[in-house]
């Protein structure tokens, strides 16, 4: 029994009389940790409390709540006149498994589908904040001072509406509040009914997939493009064709010698992802006209759209025909860890919309929606796309220069007139997968045109994010860059 042999039982626990855990929660792990993976057995009777603080140099109240602790949750069972023993459910424990579990012999077909996606397309982008990762805002120019005002004044209100489950669709006032700016900032005529809170854009992608795509469908995708959208596609079981991007954006014709017959198109005509170009007036046309013929969708996800100092009119304002499916975010605009989407849905949709996420959305939570609402409300919004779109084109400029002095022989950097980020095209042969990698290791992220792409494409270079950092700290990132450019071999 466990009394008989108690000096071998208390001398492996140990304890770290500095940590940061107290004494009783560390004896409770160690002794539960024991009982589950059977060094102690069913039935074995542990020392007395006396005995087992005296050994370890405890106070005895310490051994007394973890006991207590371990009888509470059924590990141990306390006799009186008889003291304590192990639980005789450990009878029952789990032998350990000795090999790790093949997941694709368990996992469902959908989830193999995705470890496949995942596999072959790679991870996730990296979101360190260091130059040049992509997709980050200037989070040093966030107007904080208005955002905690308006945070304290929403936490002031009475307890119901704060804490109550959200409305599936959405904030009403968030979604008052983004039908106004749409309707002035992008000329889009909609009402709020259309428009649902999500998520963020990833999750209004995946529910648009679930709600429209079939295994076998085919989807008109860009290529190179955005890695998130392409992803649900593929888990939804479509056959996503990769359509080519040139400087007026996707090349429409293209599409329909692919396949005149398409389910969907997923299209980023304000600043194409990754490429930058605007969608010009006439391939705008051209796909809704292919859209109408085909009785196919269109998803027009509006990338960093509030950042177009002379945007072209929205897909979604030039829709008459009711395809177009309007996605937007705030995790450019305001900040990514936010979270929050939306969905402006064209009439037809809207019914299927309200059904889904009524039975199947948790909602957002209901301060962010608040605190966002009154934000645009306020004007706070529109001064500070305002603010960006200065210091952005500044840092733009920054890189431009650095780029130019630093890298001319071996980049040319892509004119942009919005957006966090650029495209830097090769002027030479060397091998950009090591020179990205090195540049990792050195503390910078480039991200290959390539990674963003389905199949091959033409244009050779890499995605530069410039909008969340100073002058100083790009010109610091390019010095390096010039040091492993530098270094790097070329490749014939």
């Amino acid at each position: 029994m466990v009394k008989r042999s108690r000096g071998m039982l208390l001398q492996s626990i140990a304890l770290d009389r500095n940590g940061a855990q107290s004494l009783s929660t560390q004896i409770y792990r160690q002794f539960k940790e024991l009982m589950l993976d059977g060094a102690i057995s069913a039935g074995d009777r542990l020392p007395s409390t006396r005995t087992m603080a005296s050994e370890l140099g405890v106070a005895r109240a310490t051994i007394v709540e973890t006991f207590e602790r371990l009888v509470a949750e059924g590990l141990l069972e306390s006799r009186v006149g008889a003291g304590t023993h192990v639980s005789q459910a450990l009878h029952a424990r789990v032998a350990p498994v000795d090999a790790p579990l093949d997941i694709e012999s368990i996992a469902s077909a959908k989830l193999t589908q995705a470890i496949a996606i995942a596999k072959h397309f790679g991870s996730r982008l990296v979101h360190k904040y260091q130059p040049f990762t992509t997709g980050t805002p200037a989070f040093d120019a966030f107007p904080m001072a208005q955002w905690l005002r308006l945070s304290g004044k929403y936490w002031r209100n009475s307890r119901s509406p704060l804490l109550s489950y959200p409305d599936p669709h959405g904030d009403l006032h968030l979604r008052e509040a983004i039908a106004t700016h749409l309707r002035i900032n992008r000329g889009i005529a909609c009402h709020a009914r259309q428009i649902f809170i999500v998520g963020g854009a990833q999750y209004a992608f995946q529910l648009i997939a679930e709600m429209l795509i079939n295994a076998g469908d085919t989807v008109w995708f860009e290529n190179p493009g955005h890695i998130g959208a392409r992803n649900c596609f593929m888990l939804a079981g479509a056959n996503v064709l990769a359509v080519p991007v040139d400087e007026c954006g996707l090349q429409v014709e293209h599409g329909l010698r692919l396949a005149a017959s398409f389910k969907l198109a997923f299209i980023t005509p304000s600043h194409q992802q990754p490429l930058g170009v605007k969608m010009s007036l006439e391939r705008r046309f051209a796909l809704l006209q292919a859209a109408e013929a085909g009785d196919a969708w269109i998803i027009e996800d509006d990338w960093v759209g509030d950042f177009c100092v002379t945007p072209l009119p929205t897909l979604k304002e030039m829709d008459r025909g009711g395809r177009v499916i309007y996605v937007g975010s705030f995790s450019k605009s305001l900040f990514p860890s936010l979270r929050l989407g939306f969905i402006l849905a064209p009439p037809p949709l809207v019914p299927f919309f309200c059904t889904s996420l009524e039975a199947f959305s948790p909602g957002v939570p209901t301060h962010l929606q608040a605190i966002v609402a009154e934000f645009i409300s306020e004007g706070h919004f529109a001064t500070h796309i305002r603010r960006m779109r200065k210091l952005y084109k500044e840092r733009y400029d920054a890189l431009v220069l650095a780029l130019n002095t630093h890298l001319s022989p071996w980049l040319e950097v892509a004119p942009t007139q919005t957006g966090l980020h650029t495209c830097a095209y090769l002027k030479c042969s060397i091998d950009l997968e090591a020179l990205c990698a090195a540049a990792a290791r050195k503390g910078v992220t480039l991200t290959p045109i390539s990674r963003f792409s389905i199949a091959p494409v033409e244009q050779v270079g890499i995605v530069m994010g410039f909008a969340a950092y100073t002058p100083r700290q790009i010109e610091e990132a390019v010095v390096v860059m010039r040091g492993l450019f530098e270094a790097a071999p070329r490749v014939d």
